[in-house]
C-alpha cells in the first residue's frame, strides 16, 4: 500500500483545513504513524497529474483508489470580486495552519490582524474562519448567510437519523461575532490601491418554491448598506473534485455534478477505484472514515474474488 500526498505532509484537510484549535497535528502524526508501522508507504510532493502521470500508476500498481478530496471552491462571481483582501476561506486555513506549524507558508501571508473581516457562509468552514480570525485580533468579524436561520430543533421532516440543518454555535462563534442570515452579498468595494474595503449587501426574503422549481428570493427594498471590509474570506462550500489532472489522465467518467462516477466504489476504468468526497461531493470526515472502510471491501473483492474485511470488523466489535 503506497500513498501518494501532493503536499509536504500527509492529512489532507486535517491538517490544512481544520484548524489547529479544533485538531491538534500531534492527533494526526500519531495515527500516521500507526499506518506507516503496519507497513503503508506514504510518498509526499507527489502531485499525481502533474508531477507523475496517472497512467504510470496504473502500470506500477494492481488497484488505483482515488481519495483526491472535492477541492474546487464555489466562487461569488460579483463585481470586486477581484480586489486584494477577498480569499478563498482555504487559502486562509491552510496558512494558518502551515504558520502554527512551522511550515512554508507557499503563498503571500493572509493575516487578519486589525482587519475588519467578513466571511461568507454560514457553515463549519465558515466558523473555522471565525476563530481563526479572532486569534488573529482582527478588528472585527462579521459572518454572514445567504439562506435562512435554521431552526434551534430538529424540524419534522429530517427525522433521525437524517442529518437536522439546525442552528449551529461553535466555540468559535462563542468568542466573538455579529452573524446574519438572508444576506445577499452584491458587490466588494475597493479603494484606488485595488484593496477591498467595504461590501454592499442587501437584505432577501425567500419565496415559497413551485412543484419542480428550485427556490427563490427577492430582495428587500432600502436594505442596502455598506459595511466595513478588509478582509472577505469565501466559505460557500465546494463544487467537485479538479477534473484536469489525475482525473483526466485516467479518463475517468464524471456525474452530473462533477464529482467521479462509480458503481459502488469502481469507476469506469478497470482497477481504479474512488472513495471520498472526490466520489460523493462534499461531506463530513466521518462519513469519509466510512467511505475508505467500504471501499476497502470492494478492492479486496476485486483482487481476491471475496472479502472477508467485514467479518472481521465485526468479530473485532463483538470482543471488544
Amino acid at each position: 500500500m503506497t500513498v501518494f500526498e501532493r503536499d509536504e505532509k500527509v492529512g489532507g484537510l486535517l491538517r490544512f483545513g481544520i484548524p489547529d484549535f479544533k485538531l491538534g497535528m500531534d492527533i494526526i502524526d500519531r495515527k500516521i504513524n500507526l499506518m506507516a508501522e503496519a507497513g503503508v508507504e506514504f510518498k509526499v510532493n507527489q502531485h499525481i497529474g502533474v508531477d507523475v502521470n496517472a497512467q504510470q500508476l496504473r502500470q506500477e500498481f494492481d488497484v488505483v483508489l482515488l481519495t483526491g478530496g472535492s477541492t474546487v471552491p464555489r466562487d461569488l462571481p460579483v463585481p470586486g470580486r477581484e480586489l486584494k483582501g477577498v480569499h478563498f476561506a482555504m487559502e486562509f486555513l491552510g496558512q494558518n495552519n502551515r504558520r502554527a506549524n512551522n511550515m512554508d507558508l507557499k503563498t503571500e501571508e493572509i493575516h487578519a490582524k486589525g482587519k475588519h473581516v467578513v466571511v461568507i457562509g454560514g457553515g463549519d468552514t465558515g466558523s473555522d474562519c471565525v476563530g481563526t480570525s479572532n486569534r488573529h485580533k482582527a478588528a472585527s468579524v462579521t459572518q454572514v448567510e445567504i439562506m435562512p436561520i435554521p431552526p434551534e430543533k430538529r424540524p419534522a421532516n429530517m427525522p433521525w437519523p437524517q442529518y437536522p440543518m439546525i442552528l449551529r454555535t461553535s466555540t468559535s462563534h462563542e468568542e466573538g461575532v455579529d452573524r446574519h442570515w438572508n444576506i445577499l452579498t452584491k458587490e466588494f468595494i475597493g479603494n484606488d490601491k485595488g484593496e477591498v474595503t467595504g461590501l454592499r449587501l442587501a437584505d432577501i426574503v425567500w419565496e415559497d418554491a413551485k412543484p419542480g422549481e428550485r427556490p427563490s428570493f427577492k430582495e428587500v427594498e432600502g436594505s442596502e448598506r455598506v459595511i466595513p471590509c478588509d478582509m472577505a474570506f469565501l466559505a460557500m462550500g465546494f463544487l467537485h473534485p479538479e477534473p484536469t489532472g489525475v482525473l483526466a489522465q485516467l479518463d475517468v467518467k464524471l456525474d452530473d455534478r462533477g464529482n467521479v462516477a462509480t458503481q459502488g466504489f469502481a469507476t469506469n476504468q478497470a482497477g481504479v477505484f474512488a472513495a471520498g468526497d472526490m466520489r460523493t461531493g462534499q461531506s463530513l470526515v466521518v462519513r469519509c472514515i466510512n467511505e475508505g472502510r467500504e471501499c476497502a471491501i470492494a478492492i479486496d473483492d476485486y483482487l481476491m474474488g471475496n472479502s472477508n474485511l467485514e467479518a472481521k470488523a465485526n468479530s473485532l466489535m463483538l470482543s471488544a
